[in-house]
């Protein structure tokens, strides 16, 4: 469906048109009709869908009416991550470029000039405010933000916010929000933890559940049976033959990126890394130098798998296996994006097997196992016993549709 048959404003609609998105996606078609209608929404869909763009435009399209009370808070997008703020804030930029809405993102790992930056913002009352839970929570303590006009609370990636402790921070903030309001919430997933949040907040919401996405055909997906000490060798030889290609390094731990990274550096490679010891200023800037250019290889945990927001992405390396399916799905899918191809490839040690054999089943494919070079010694068999569930990988294979 066009953008332009979903009774959007047209200051959006031309924005749309500037960007050259003429077509909605899924998510977009079935969540802004339901948004505009001031219902309250729950929906899973995937990271990759559009699902931004589904929350952003109806909200503009309502700011564009101008009924709202001027420099007070309209509308609060709660995110997991400072990297996921800052995205949802330059796509806020880009889609309201004809209209005069102010926004404004909240997040923490910032120095004192950005926590008075932000707190101008709030107090001189952004229209919509992109914030992290515990950073927002620190400055509504403080006494100084109101939020008694807010109309919309969006919750953007719901089941990571969770993940990372933040149900509380959550429920916290809904408290200082008007109880006449419209509250959207977006998740990958719908663990009971998820349902339980709803029905704390949401009231008698629709529901959109996409059938969840598998990777993108484009993507080569392979990978190496191997034990844990030939991974440096195996991921040397690979960039041995592949220098200049713009990649992304899956690890599990800190420690392991430290490691990886560490040991591409020494080949001369222009290598960044992204983990938690690092303050923000330098993780920005290390996202920023591999956008431009500056870095050919990015190494990080799982924090940069929905954070991260590059096209030419040409390889994605899952040094260790990703925890389930779902994770696998968002690290793989940072590669083939705008048309382009991508090859995947996840080293699999003897104690992942099992693991790697329930991504298989939920991808419904045998992934191809590359042979490793015979100089780096003999590999394990893979030997993973198939289990007799039907539900693989922690997903929900129902599918769902509004009503018409």
């Amino acid at each position: 469906m066009k953008f332009s048959e979903l009774n959007l404003h047209d200051s959006v609609l031309e924005a749309l048109d500037a960007m050259n998105f003429e077509e909605s996606t899924p998510i977009q078609e079935k969540a802004i009709p339901i948004i505009l209608e001031n219902k309250d929404l729950i929906a899973v869909a995937q990271t990759g869908t559009g699902k931004t763009a589904a929350f952003l435009l109806p909200i503009l399209d309502k700011l564009s009416e101008g009924k709202h009370i001027p420099d007070k808070v309209n509308c609060i997008i709660m995110s997991p991550t400072r990297e996921l703020a800052q995205q949802i804030d330059q796509q806020m930029e880009g889609f309201s470029y004809f209209l005069s809405v102010s926004s404004v993102a909240i997040y923490g790992g910032s120095d004192g000039i950005a926590f008075e930056q932000q707190k101008r913002g709030l107090t001189m009352g952004a229209e919509v405010v992109i914030a992290t839970p515990g950073r927002l929570l620190s400055h509504l303590k403080l006494g100084y933000v109101d939020l008694s006009e807010v109309k919309h609370f969006i919750l953007d990636e719901a089941d990571r916010m969770l993940d990372m402790g933040f149900f509380d921070d959550i429920m916290q903030i809904a408290q200082y929000l008007p109880k006449e309001r419209q509250t959207i919430m977006f998740s990958a997933t719908m663990p009971d933890k998820i349902q339980k949040l709803a029905q704390n907040i949401l009231h008698n919401p629709e529901e959109i559940k996409l059938a969840v996405s598998k990777p993108a055909e484009k993507i080569l997906q392979a990978a190496y049976v191997c034990y844990e000490g030939q991974k440096l060798n195996i991921i040397n030889d690979l960039f041995s033959k592949s220098k200049s290609e713009k990649s992304l390094v899956f690890a599990s731990s800190k420690a392991k990126v430290k490691e990886v990274a560490r040991a591409l550096k020494k080949m001369d490679l222009k290598v960044g890394e992204i983990h938690s010891d690092l303050n923000q200023k330098t993780r920005e800037e290390m996202l920023q130098n591999f956008k431009a250019g500056n870095i050919d290889i990015l190494v990080g945990t799982d924090i940069i798998a929905r954070g991260i927001d590059v096209d030419d992405i040409r390889l994605v390396i899952n040094y260790d296996v990703p925890n389930d399916s779902e994770d696998y799905v968002h690290r793989i899918g940072r590669t083939a994006r705008a048309n382009n191809d991508g090859v995947a490839i996840t080293f699999v040690n003897t104690k992942d097997q099992q693991n790697f054999l329930e991504i298989e089943d939920f991808l419904e494919k045998d992934i191809f196992k590359i042979p490793i070079p015979t100089e780096f010694g003999d590999a394990p068999e893979y030997t993973p016993k198939r289990r007799t569930q039907s539900n693989k990988g922690g997903f929900k294979k129902n599918r769902g549709s509004r009503r018409k």
